[in-house]
């Protein structure tokens, strides 16, 4: 059986990272309640 998590760096900053989230609708929400939250970190 081969490993089921390769980290990328790059495929997950383009997935999760911050202008992935800006790009979309729900993406925009999820920054929102983040901010609102008062988290450290939004994107990657």
């Amino acid at each position: 059986m081969q490993p089921t998590y390769r980290p990328s760096k790059l495929a997950r900053a383009r997935k999760c990272g911050f202008r992935a989230r800006k790009a979309t609708r729900g993406g925009r929400k999820v920054l929102l309640n983040r901010r609102r939250h008062g988290r450290a970190r939004l994107g990657m």
